[in-house]
């Protein structure tokens, strides 16, 4: 009988379908949009394909990393550092991201072009009152900010208890967050093609809203790990990742309601 021993802190991953069968739904879902914009038959089928299996994948996925960390054992100190390198990268990325949306609306707001009126906002651009909702988003997503931290702190202290209730108090204000947010677009008197006030604001708080979604998501799974005992105070990473894309989510919340609800609504 012979015995197959991890001879390396590295995690050197099985075999899997899930990176191909990803990268198949993103190309379902990109040429399925690009041809629904084109009017061509099919697009929004093949659109809605890519969803569901991508759906589907993330899910196995996860699971797959879930067994291996959980109960394999391969999630080692060292392979553990590389995830939070990973993750802080991909954090970055995103940063980089929305500094694209926040460049467009300083170049539009700073120097108003003569076809939009040379003012900002736009003539006859009703903006949203920031003391309103926006205000009241901003209290919801910075307290579910201190949520997630007190259960990251109550893990550490290997107080379960505690952390549950902290994680149900920030996806109940994830959750609030969101409902907010729909009803603002709902009575909002402009729309995505109203100048380019409108594209910017739509493209920069949609884009947000959906990392939201994306956070809510993840904050979640690590509920549901944190339930199922998953998590210990030594190796918890799955809620680090999750509890480290919220605060990016709450920072950069932060920024738009200054640069865009405050400043750029003046």
């Amino acid at each position: 009988m012979t015995y197959n021993y991890q001879k390396t802190p590295f995690h050197l991953v099985d075999a899997s379908p899930w990176p191909f069968l990803t990268s198949m739904s993103a190309l379902f879902i990109t040429t399925g949009a690009v041809l629904k914009f084109q009017d061509f038959v099919y697009g929004v089928e093949l659109m809605y394909l890519g969803f569901i299996l991508l759906i589907l994948t993330a899910g196995a996925w996860f699971r797959d990393i879930t067994r291996e960390a959980t109960y394999e054992g391969t999630h080692t100190t060292r392979v553990q550092l590389g995830l939070r390198m990973g993750m802080a990268l991909f954090i970055v990325s995103e940063v980089m991201f929305f500094f694209g949306f926040f460049w467009a609306f300083f170049h539009a707001s700073l120097s108003p072009a003569i076809e939009i009126g040379a003012i900002w906002p736009p003539k006859y651009i009703n903006v949203i009152e920031p003391w309103g909702i926006p205000f009241l988003n901003t209290v919801i997503l910075l307290s579910s900010g201190i949520s997630v931290t007190w259960a990251h702190h109550a893990i550490l202290e290997n107080n379960r208890q505690q952390s549950i209730i902290a994680m149900f108090i920030t996806l109940f204000l994830a959750v609030v967050f969101t409902i907010l947010q729909a009803y603002e677009y709902i009575k909002s008197d402009f729309t995505i093609s109203d100048s380019v006030y409108g594209s910017t604001f739509y493209m920069t708080t949609g884009f947000h809203g959906f990392h939201v979604f994306v956070g809510t998501v993840l904050l979640l799974i690590a509920t549901i790990r944190l339930i199922k005992y998953h998590f210990t105070s030594k190796n918890h990473f799955g809620f680090e990742a999750a509890a480290w894309y919220w605060h990016f989510v709450d920072v950069v919340w932060l920024f738009l309601f200054i640069a865009i609800y405050w400043w750029g609504g003046k």
